[in-house]
């Protein structure tokens, strides 16, 4: 989560290159270094209400939120638990009222702000502990609970009732589509939902605890409009929109330049198959450039999972741009009408003459020598555009998260993953999976291993990785993935998003697994990371209380 953020070495290092002359100046610093002066992510202590009828309808959602800002205010620090936060706390569900109130703390930490998901992991951490307290004070099924308040499939575009519906200059942002109980469906019977009570029981006979746990996660991604961030965007202090320069050579190679950073998502790989698919010419033929200020259209960076949703927007433009000079060239060439000529993948025909015909090469060949270009047309097949979304994205899915604990130890082994999820159309099915591996690993990370700890004398106590307990493969189960597909109606691809949904469904998913496998010693909630110590005593204190062996 060290992206986007001015950290005090960027301008030192600017500072003292001036004072040198202008030389190169390199920083390196340690990894404990590191540890100490980047960001925190996601400190809170939040108190929840829940109103409801016995039948198990939520009516209300009252929040409050004491959220850790660090000691200095960062890049969007305050925009997190307000923008992507409290705005996204109904969930998938109904909630016809929800009341959010936010106070930002300053401690003694670093800076506190965006870490993958950024607000979203723990508006769904709230909603998510939230429908299962509600399920056990009514002795209801956890999925049930769900399903009695999902959104309908006829609901969308549905304005969100916590405050992301605010309205810029009439327009207004949405839930642009979903379709939430055929993944929960999907995701129960993968993981074997009907016969867990079985499971359990086995579990017992082993002398372990089993817990399975559900998350019926949204996101909000593809982060824009550039209005609507302006208008409620808390801390942000930038456009959204994105850009993308594609040049087609005379060799017929396309080189298409993208204002998005990616930080190994496979950007290259699929900014390539969105315009070799536009242009209709083979994916060898493109090569994608970034992050080169002096060659890069001006863009506002890959985050909030926006890559393929604003940027692939833009160059859809620059690409659809490139078609229609090249439909006005081919006329030219051909010499038919503009509106005469179609085209079929990377050839542009006379209708009704399919023999008459030109190849984007060709055409970008002739004109880029310009021998034969009417005098109103520049030469050279190079074309810039600025893509601004009229509406965010929004993903959603259910992850299902099955846990093992021993009683001795108070050890949790997470057993089973399954993970269904609906992202919109898949430009790359590879890569999508990838990134809900990593966010899933991410997100499991939190619930039983990760924290930044720190002593009485405000000192931080995990600033190494003999300290920080990272997630490791050993210690996680094969993922096991499957999807819905709901395209997005607010993009040409109908994408949107991949990189975060993994994280943000997956703390609460574990969350409730190991809950539910404590429930019997009469636990109802344990604060993450559910480390050994902290399980081991929540099980001793509960065994006391009852008057058991503690």
């Amino acid at each position: 989560g060290s992206k986007i953020f001015t950290y005090a070495d960027y301008p030192l290092v600017l500072f003292a290159s001036k004072l040198i002359g202008g030389r190169p100046v390199k920083w390196v610093e340690t990894r404990r270094e590191n540890y100490q002066a980047t960001i925190h992510g996601r400190d809170h202590i939040t108190y929840l209400e829940v109103a409801a009828k016995r039948t198990g309808e939520v009516t209300g959602l009252r929040v409050k939120t004491y959220a850790n800002l660090g000691g200095r205010l960062s890049t969007i620090g305050p925009g997190i638990p307000t923008t992507l936060y409290g705005r996204v706390l109904a969930g998938q569900y109904k909630i016809p009222n929800v009341f959010c109130e936010v106070i930002g703390v300053y401690t003694n930490t670093v800076f506190v702000d965006a870490y993958r998901g950024a607000g979203r992991p723990e508006a769904t951490y709230v909603i998510e502990r939230a429908m299962d307290l509600l399920a056990d004070e009514l002795g209801m099924d956890p999925a049930e609970v769900r399903r009695r308040n999902f959104l309908p499939p006829d609901a969308f575009p549905y304005d969100n009732p916590s405050g992301l519906t605010t309205a810029v200059n009439g327009e207004k942002i949405y839930i642009d589509s979903g379709n939430y109980e055929p993944a929960l469906d999907k995701a129960l019977a993968l993981a074997g939902y009907a016969d867990i009570g079985t499971a359990k029981e086995a579990a017992r006979q082993r002398g372990k605890l089993l817990g399975v746990g559900l998350s019926s996660y949204i996101e909000v991604c593809g982060v824009a409009p550039s209005k609507w961030i302006g208008a409620v965007g808390e801390g942000w202090g930038a456009a959204m929109w994105e850009s993308a320069n594609i040049r087609v050579h005379l060799t017929g190679k396309v080189v298409v330049t993208m204002g998005t950073q990616p930080q190994g998502q496979g950007h290259e790989t699929t900014f390539a198959q969105i315009v070799a698919d536009e242009l209709g010419v083979p994916i060898e033929d493109v090569v994608v450039q970034h992050s080169d200020t002096l060659g890069t259209p001006f863009g506002y960076g890959s985050y909030g999972s926006r890559t393929a949703s604003v940027g692939g927007g833009a160059a859809i433009a620059a690409a659809r741009k490139i078609k229609e000079k090249a439909r006005r060239y081919a006329a030219h060439l051909l010499e038919a009408a503009v509106d005469d000529i179609e085209i079929v993948g990377n050839e542009y025909r006379v209708k009704g003459s399919p023999d008459k015909k030109k190849t984007l090469a060709e055409i970008a060949f002739a004109l880029d020598l310009g021998f034969d270009r009417p005098p109103d047309m520049e030469p050279y097949l190079d074309e810039t555009a600025y893509y601004d979304t009229p509406n965010c994205t929004w993903p959603f899915g259910t992850h299902v998260a099955v846990v093992e604990i021993d009683e001795e130890t108070g050890v949790v082994d997470l057993v089973r993953y399954v993970a269904v999820d609906d992202v919109g159309n898949k430009i790359n099915p590879m890569i999508v999976e990838g990134q809900l591996h990593g966010g899933i690993a991410q997100g499991v990370g939190q619930a039983l291993w990760e924290g930044a700890v720190y002593g009485e004398d405000g000192q931080l106590l995990t600033g190494s990785m003999l300290d920080y307990a990272l997630p490791r493969a050993s210690r996680l189960p094969r993922f096991e993935l499957d999807e819905t597909v709901t395209p997005s109606p607010v993009n040409p691809l109908g994408v949107k998003g991949v990189g975060e949904a993994g994280t943000i469904a997956s703390t609460a998913a574990v969350a409730n697994a190991v809950v539910d496998a404590l429930s019997p010693l009469g636990i109802r909630h344990l604060d993450m990371p559910f480390t050994p110590a902290r399980v081991w005593r929540a099980i001793q204190e509960a065994k006391a209380a009852k008057g058991g062996q503690a």
